[in-house]
Formats: structure tokens, sequence, C-alpha cells
């Protein structure tokens, strides 16, 4: 395995994660990169480098942050992301992966960035449910404040810095699994 395909590999780990925070942000960012020359992807997913497709994430991910500022509608817009997360983390990590062969690169996106992001963004929706049933919604602003920024930081850092964003990703779902341990009913 040569260094460009790890890379690969954690830069799609870490955009997958950041994909269960916020849906669109990672693949705008994606779009945004490859448009601009500064990361390649795999030749079936050239089109994200499109001006087309950069506008049309860009809008979506300025979409999904106002929405998710909306108390309620967070919660209704979390029904329909906890797939497409794990459809969008599958996407970002097969579209950034190099020199696999297909069945390698197909399973591994769908463990490791669908799975990443499907996890992620099950507890971030439960988190927010639990915030709208504690404060009747008032809070859940603050829950999408965290959640985008935390959305931002790790796409970022993923571009920049793919293992260092692994590395955070791993302490994220190590603090995600933490929580749910001590709020896990006991027998």
């Amino acid at each position: 395995m040569t260094t460009e395909t790890i890379i690969s590999i954690f830069l799609g780990i870490g955009l997958a994660a950041s994909v269960g925070f916020r849906v669109f942000l990672p693949l705008f960012a994606l779009s945004l990169a490859s448009f601009l020359g500064a990361w390649d992807l795999n030749a079936h997913w050239e089109w994200m480098s499109s001006l087309s497709a950069l506008v049309v994430f860009g809008v979506a991910t300025i979409l999904e942050i106002f929405a998710y500022f909306i108390p309620w509608v967070d919660n209704l817009l979390d029904s329909f992301a906890i797939p497409l997360a794990g459809i969008a983390g599958t996407a970002v990590m097969v579209s950034t992966m190099a020199d696999l062969e297909p069945l390698v690169t197909w399973t591994l996106a769908i463990i490791a960035g669908g799975g990443t992001a499907t996890a992620i963004k099950g507890a971030s929706a439960t988190s927010r449910l639990a915030s709208t049933a504690t404060t009747g919604g008032l809070a859940n602003p603050i829950v999408s404040f965290i959640e985008t920024g935390t959305a931002m930081v790790v796409t970022i850092l993923s571009l920049l810095a793919p293992i260092a964003a692994v590395v955070l990703v791993i302490v994220i779902l190590g603090v995600i699994f933490n929580i749910y341990r001590k709020l896990r009913p006991r027998k």
C-alpha cells in the first residue's frame, strides 16, 4: 500500500466522520478542494469537482446548517439525515480512495466511511432528541452550533492533515462511547 493510498483512506474516514455531524458540509469542502485542484478524486468521482456540483453542495450546505438551528425542524431533518449520512459517508470514502481493488475500496467505504458517519449521526440525533425532551428545544441551537463547528474542524483537518483528523475522529468516537456507556441503564 502506498503512502498516497493510506492518506486517501485517512481523508475518507475524516470526511465520513464529519458527514455524521453535517451531511453536506464535507461534500461541499471536498468538491471545493477538488475544484481548486488541492485534491484529486477517484476517476469515477471527478464530477464532484465541477462548478455545478460545487454550487449544489454549497447551497445544500447553507440550507442544512440553517435548518438545524430551528428547533423541531432539526429533529425532522435527523430522520432523513441518518440514512443519508451512511450513503454520504460511503461516497466521500469511495471518492477519495486511490490505488485499491474495487472490492477493497467498497468494503472499506461501507464499513469505515458509512459506519463512521452513521454512528456519529445516530449519536448526534440522540443528543438532539434528548435536548428537545429536556429543554423543549431551547438548547437545540447550542447543540447545532457545536455540531456545525465540529463538522467544520474535522473537515478542514481532514483536508489539511488527514492523519491528525483520524486521531480526532477516534477521540470523538471514544467520547461518544463513554457517554453512552454512562447513560446505559444498569442491570
